[in-house]
């Protein structure tokens, strides 16, 4: 493969404008920099978009599933049951309230199914933590069956906006967690999240938690008509979501629609690319559904060639091109080998969609000449390391779709 110097695609770009700026300098100049005023409006608008009683602004999604699991009492004996493909944001949580992390594998599409449930659900499972994975929203009513007893957390990090038969995330869960990180749709500007629920008990517990367990916040403290007079009531974190980044979530939660659509025509484009190479599989989806396409991840059939998913992205990089992987599941780390007992081979399925995973490029603003570059990089980087005899069947990705239950 000839490498000609072009320009790099990286694996992500925000799509910040003049408006998002604009917001920002707004409070630059305001006075007031932390949560206040811009971070009430980001709460109620996303709880108008989502459809819930309650939205709570927090600097991370990690913050959000943090305090969820707080207010539902989450302790020592209770189980919280994980898939092992996510990021190890969910399981830390577990460890800060001495809670045990329950690994489970998933399926073919890489969630938590109800026949991976099944496996590990026991009395003492309390809370059940579905993550919605590159986009793709766990059917979680599915999951209730398996265990009715226990609440259900949605990670909805990669999943604004997504559905199952038209019911956003969000309102699938008993509280759901979302994240405005950086590479995210919407972005807070870096860092933030939000915690929504329907529950008033959860809502009050979080609200209260998530500065220092004070009574008053710092706007209705400094702000005007404030007081200065306050009671600690327990011990909280510091997990408010500043006016700044608000601010700039205002304008993001107005274009996401925008974002999100500008994302599934980039997967449309490299699904049309990939659809008929027995070298690698585009990503499963549920048909019906509303994908947020975060992530656009393609597996190798690492049978019909003679490099492996490491050697793809060296090759990529080479050729300008960023990639990632998402994720190395959680049983493969030393933390939750050494506190839970995991070992390699525990989780077969997670440990095959691991090994043959590459993350794409899918970012609003990329040209269709940027995605055709990847797309043909790809192809050319499969068909030119093409293993001698190889086999060179494939599953499509309609075979790994799993209906809607």
């Amino acid at each position: 493969m000839s490498h000609i110097e072009l320009d790099r695609i990286p694996f992500h770009r925000p799509s910040i404008g003049d408006r998002e700026i604009a917001a920002a300098a707004e409070v630059l100049e305001s006075g007031w920099l932390t949560t206040g005023a811009k971070a009430h409006a980001l709460e109620a608008a996303v709880a108008k978009r989502i459809g819930v009683k309650h939205a709570l602004a927090v600097n991370s999604a990690t913050a959000a599933l943090h305090l969820a699991l707080d207010a539902w009492g989450t302790g020592p004996g209770d189980e919280v049951v994980i898939p092992t493909t996510t990021f190890t944001s969910c399981g830390e949580v577990c460890a800060y309230l001495g809670a045990r992390v329950v690994l489970a594998d998933v399926g073919e599409d890489a969630l938590l199914g109800p026949a991976q449930l099944k496996v590990v659900v026991t009395d003492a499972t309390r809370v059940v933590m579905p993550v919605h994975f590159a986009g793709q929203a766990v059917d979680v009513a599915a999951l209730r069956a398996i265990a009715p007893n226990a609440r259900f957390l949605e990670d909805a990090a990669h999943a604004l906006p997504a559905d199952v038969r038209g019911v956003p995330t969000g309102r699938l869960g008993d509280a759901a967690a979302f994240s405005f990180y950086a590479t995210k749709t919407m972005t807070t500007g870096g860092e933030g999240g939000m915690l929504v629920t329907d529950d008033d008990a959860v809502a009050e517990r979080a609200r209260l938690m998530r500065l220092h367990g004070i009574s008053v916040d710092a706007w209705n403290r400094y702000g005007a008509g404030g007081t200065w007079a306050y009671d600690v009531v327990e011990a909280g974190f510091k997990y408010n979501l500043t006016d700044l980044a608000a601010a700039i979530g205002l304008v993001q939660l107005e274009r996401l629609d925008e974002l999100a659509d500008a994302r599934a025509a980039i997967a449309a484009r490299y699904d049309a690319a990939f659809a008929d190479s027995p070298l690698l599989e585009p990503p499963p989806r549920r048909d019906g559904d509303r994908h947020a396409w975060h992530l656009y991840v393609v597996r190798l059939n690492l049978d019909a060639l003679s490099i492996d998913r490491a050697q793809v992205i060296e090759l990529l990089g080479e050729a300008g091109i960023g990639a990632s992987v998402h994720f190395i599941p959680l049983h493969l780390h030393p933390h939750y080998q050494r506190s839970y007992g995991y070992k390699p081979g525990d989780f077969p399925v997670a440990e095959s969609i691991f090994e043959r995973s590459i993350s794409l490029p899918i970012w609003p603003g990329m040209t269709e000449p940027q995605v055709d570059r990847v797309a043909s990089t790809m192809l050319e980087i499969c068909d030119e390391n093409r293993a001698p005899g190889g086999v060179v069947t494939r599953l499509t990705a309609t075979e790994f779709t799993t209906p809607a239950q």
